[in-house]
């Protein structure tokens, strides 16, 4: 299965898929694993909507749910000493549903969070901060 699935949009396959993926053993390769760019913390605010082609995009993600998932991503990547991006999709390889996201890379440094990525340990506080942050 490839569903779009995320910190951010996650509603949809948790509530009318994940179950199904479960009961029947299915793989997941979920898409938009950063939310077009949103969950890298490089939008903040929409002045910085021109740092991209994809920044008019964000204005979905500026509401309070948004900034309260960035304001818990910023916070375990500095304990973590990585990435907003790195524990993005840390939090979707760490989760049991999902077999692999799928994140789009245009720089060596974008790689780079890729292996950030798989080495960093998710505490299970962190995943809760997470999952209250990200909570819909």
């Amino acid at each position: 299965m490839q569903p779009e699935y995320n910190l951010y949009d996650r509603q949809k396959f948790e509530q009318q898929y994940e179950s199904i993926v479960k009961q029947n053993e299915l793989g997941v390769v979920s898409y938009y694993a950063l939310a077009s760019g949103f969950l890298t913390g490089k939008y903040q605010s929409e002045a910085d909507f021109n740092k991209s082609a994809r920044g008019q995009g964000m204005k979905k993600y500026l509401n309070p749910r948004g900034a309260s998932l960035l304001k818990a991503l910023g916070t375990i990547a500095e304990k973590h000493n990585v990435s907003q991006a790195g524990i993005a999709l840390a939090w979707l390889i760490n989760h049991p549903s999902i077999s692999a996201p799928i994140a789009s890379a245009t720089s060596i440094e974008q790689v780079e969070t890729f292996e950030q990525a798989a080495s960093v340990q998710l505490s299970e506080e962190d995943k809760s901060t997470l999952d209250q942050a990200s909570a819909y």
